[in-house]
């Protein structure tokens, strides 16, 4: 690109003409990381078709031996009972499979429970996806808001009792997997010390209570998802402890607060609007991508607990294998993941222009 006009004229007319240019320049960077994302998308998409087919049986298969075993039915006659029961042709080639699977997902139709034949994907997904958005939502929001600010008073108290003892729990509960946790709150809160009534807490809701804006549906919600919040809170806090306090420390060193602290301004100014807001924004970034693993990461809590959320349902798809239904969770899954992390880059962008232009930082 030519620059001697832009030397040669007036500051406005400069203006003028380098603006547009940073608009192309930036629309350029957005539009590569969409074209990235469903690109992304199409590829694991496609993977996931395939892979789900390479499982070992099928979903005729498994009820045909549930048949046999059970009923004592002859195989033949078993697996005649199950081809006329099921949605789907398991002798059609897999290409033609592949290819008309693509053209309901463009037409936005997910399909039919092979296990269920009158009940839609889409419905499937409506009813229980909500439950796990709503638990781990929660959850995330509360271990982030505490993360950072525990973060916080363990950067300003470092080397000190209470840094180390939250630096030792913070430690513990992300070394420890999830589902542990939910293993040993249900033996110990619900079986031996008898705390939690683990058995009214199956389901995600009491049987009659209404989905309606009041409080006892309120009240019998959070009762329901108390244990897979609690649960999610404990094992994520002290990553965003841990990393708050590593961003909070880097910020601490910076000559920004140097300076304000020479030009004598008060602590809780220079903790709010030079160091808290700073060191916060590399985790918002992080939050975005953990967004996109609220749906993927829920099918072992949810199982523990017996929750009616989507991972529960992606483990009883996975065990009858139908096919369908464990195609549209893992393209949910897939597509949280890939469009948090394609909001994280432009959240990023937002909060540092410098990406969108190519520089280093």
């Amino acid at each position: 690109m030519d620059t001697a006009p832009l030397t040669q004229a007036p500051a406005g007319t400069r203006q003028l003409i380098y603006i547009p240019w940073l608009r192309r320049l930036a629309a350029n960077y957005f539009m590569r990381r969409i074209a990235r994302a469903l690109t992304i998308a199409f590829v694991v998409t496609t993977l996931t078709f395939f892979l789900i087919r390479l499982l070992p049986g099928n979903p005729i298969d498994v009820y045909v031996n549930q048949l046999v075993l059970e009923q004592g039915i002859p195989y033949h006659e078993a697996y005649d009972r199950a081809a006329s029961l099921f949605a789907i042709d398991l002798n059609q080639p897999v290409l033609l499979q592949y290819f008309d699977y693509l053209a309901s997902m463009i037409r936005g139709d997910l399909g039919r429970s092979i296990l269920s034949p009158g009940t839609t994907v889409s419905s499937v997904i409506v009813r229980f996806l909500p439950w796990t958005i709503f638990s781990v939502g929660v959850s995330l929001m509360i271990s982030f808001v505490i993360g950072i600010l525990l973060g916080l008073v363990m950067a300003y108290r470092r080397e000190g009792v209470l840094d180390q003892i939250l630096t030792v729990f913070a430690s513990i509960t992300t070394s420890v997997p999830n589902y542990l946790i939910a293993i040993l709150l249900v033996v110990w809160l619900g079986v031996q010390w008898g705390i939690v009534p683990i058995a009214q807490m199956r389901g995600s809701l009491s049987p009659g209570v209404e989905a309606e804006l009041s409080l006892a549906f309120i009240k019998d919600v959070f009762f329901h998802a108390s244990l897979p919040i609690f649960t999610y809170v404990l094992t994520t806090l002290g990553g965003w402890m841990l990393t708050m306090k590593s961003s909070t420390i880097s910020v601490l060193e910076e000559d920004y607060v140097t300076v304000a602290r020479a030009k004598g301004l008060k602590g809780s100014r220079i903790v709010s609007a030079y160091v808290g807001r700073n060191a916060a924004l590399p985790l918002f970034t992080q939050v975005t991508i953990a967004i996109g693993f609220v749906v993927g990461g829920a099918a072992l809590i949810e199982t523990v607990f017996r929750y009616e959320g989507i991972g529960i349902r992606l483990i009883q798809a996975i065990q009858r294998r139908d096919y369908t239904v464990m195609q549209a969770i893992f393209v949910i899954i897939t597509l949280s993941v890939i469009f948090a992390n394609l909001f994280a880059d432009i959240l990023y962008s937002w909060i540092d222009p410098r990406i969108k232009l190519g520089r280093k930082r």
